[in-house]
C-alpha cells in the first residue's frame, strides 16, 4: 500500500506550493533587503518549507531550529508546549523569521513568539506555509502566509500523521478511516 492511497484528495499540488514559497521569498528579500534576518524553522514540520524557502530567498540568510511539541501522535493540538531542542544561535539584535508549516490554533506558536522575543532580538515574525483560520484560538500576528486552508486534517510537504506522509511531495487531505479511532 502506497502512501497515496491514504489521501483523500490533494488539496494544493507541488507546483502551487514551489510558486507560493516563490512570491514569499519575493517578499521576504524586499521586506529585509537591508539585515537579513535568521531563519528559525519549527522542527519537524518546517523542514520542507525552510530548505525551500531558503533557496530562493537571494539574501544571505542564517538558518537555525527548534523543536516544540503541542500534538503528541494525535490530530489536535494540546495546548501545552514542550521544548524539545532549543536555538544553537543567539538572536540578540537580529531579525528573526519563524518560520512554521502550519498554524492550527496558533497556542504553540503564540507562545514560541513570546519566548523568542525575551531573548532581545530586534524584531519576531512570522512566515506558515499553512493557515486555518477557522481553527485560530488566539490572535497572532502573521506576516507571510502561504495559503488560508480549510480547518481539515492535513498531510504532505513535511506535514505527518504519527510521523508519517511527510515525504509526500503536497498538502492533501487524509481519509478520516485512517486516524479515526
Amino acid at each position: 500500500m502506497t502512501m497515496d492511497e491514504d489521501v483523500e484528495r490533494i488539496l494544493l499540488d507541488e507546483q502551487a506550493i514551489r510558486d507560493r514559497i516563490s512570491e514569499l521569498a519575493a517578499e521576504i528579500d524586499r521586506d529585509y533587503k537591508d539585515e537579513a534576518p535568521i531563519l528559525v524553522g519549527v522542527l519537524k514540520g518546517a523542514v520542507m518549507v525552510v530548505a525551500d524557502l531558503a533557496r530562493a530567498i537571494t539574501l544571505d540568510v542564517d538558518m537555525d531550529w527548534m523543536a516544540v511539541s503541542s500534538y503528541g501522535s494525535g490530530t489536535k493540538s494540546s495546548g501545552v508546549v514542550r521544548i524539545l531542542k532549543d536555538l544553537s544561535a543567539d538572536i540578540t539584535d537580529r531579525h528573526v523569521l519563524i518560520v512554521e508549516d502550519i498554524i492550527d490554533s496558533g497556542l504553540t506558536l503564540s507562545w514560541l513568539r513570546t519566548n523568542l522575543r525575551s531573548r532581545g532580538p530586534k524584531s519576531v515574525e512570522i512566515c506558515t506555509l499553512l493557515r486555518k483560520p477557522e481553527a485560530v484560538k488566539v490572535d497572532i500576528d502573521v506576516k507571510y502566509v502561504g495559503f488560508d486552508i480549510p480547518n481539515e486534517f492535513v498531510i504532505g510537504y513535511g506535514l505527518d500523521h504519527a510521523e508519517k506522509y511527510r515525504n509526500l511531495p503536497y498538502i492533501g487531505i487524509l481519509k478520516p478511516s485512517v486516524y479515526a479511532d
